[in-house]
């Protein structure tokens, strides 16, 4: 099986749990790190799918590795190959799709509610699951849902948490947290933790049952993610 291909935009914000996820399936994957300098990929011939992390960036920036990656999950679009995006990489398939990103009327960060909309999709990506989710945030910005596409998550201050598309699956939230993950978030960013509110936390609410919450947040994730993987099936063959 060809790798999946990893985009990781920020050193601190690498794949967390969906690395876990992967090596315990034995699942081959390589990290893309352009905080490194790394190279983005001329073609995706070598990739079975490919997955876009998040980064503090914004997807409308003039940065030349941001045209590069969207013209990789166009390539994998056209052809059926499984493309995921964690927040930035979320918006960085909508933007890729033709849909646009726009600041979101609050920042959301931390631990925060969303709630699946009630369609056929939205069931199948998260059978099982609760409709309401606890899930972590951290995002200033939005996307929109592109042509085609089905959204399947929303919360109360972000319409567009997360839409799929054929084997194609968005997300603004962060699904691939882990507990070292959210501590070092809390304590790198103390300008945007500044000023609490409803829907930004601080970071001692954001640690707070931290444990459990990752644990709760990986169901979501084992979920979402094995259903993605499911699309990689044929790649696999």
């Amino acid at each position: 099986m060809k790798p999946i291909y990893i985009f990781r935009h920020l050193e601190h914000e690498g794949p967390g749990y969906l690395a876990d996820f992967l090596e315990q399936r034995s699942i081959p994957y390589a990290m893309v790190c352009i905080d490194q300098g790394d190279a983005v990929p001329e073609t995706i011939e070598n990739a079975s799918g490919l997955v876009f992390m998040g980064g503090n960036m914004s997807v409308n920036d003039p940065l030349p590795w941001i045209d590069q990656e969207l013209t990789l999950i166009r390539q994998a679009a056209a052809i059926g190959m499984p493309v995921l995006g964690h927040c930035l990489g979320g918006q960085l398939i909508s933007k890729a799709l033709g849909g646009k990103v726009t600041t979101n009327p609050v920042k959301e960060i931390g631990w925060l509610d969303a709630e699946q909309v009630d369609n056929e999709v939205a069931q199948e990506w998260f059978k099982g699951l609760p409709k309401r989710l606890l899930l972590f945030h951290w995002h200033g910005e939005t996307f929109t849902i592109p042509q085609g596409a089905t959204r399947i998550l929303q919360s109360q201050h972000c319409a567009n948490q997360a839409f799929v598309i054929d084997n194609i699956l968005g997300l603004q939230c962060h699904v691939e947290m882990t507990t070292d993950m959210v501590r070092e978030w809390a304590c790198s960013s103390p300008h945007e933790l500044a000023s609490p509110s409803a829907t930004v936390q601080s970071a001692d609410q954001m640690t707070d049952k931290l444990q459990a919450r990752i644990s709760e947040l990986h169901k979501v994730a084992d979920m979402l993610y094995s259903r993605w993987l499911h699309a990689l099936e044929p790649v696999k063959k």
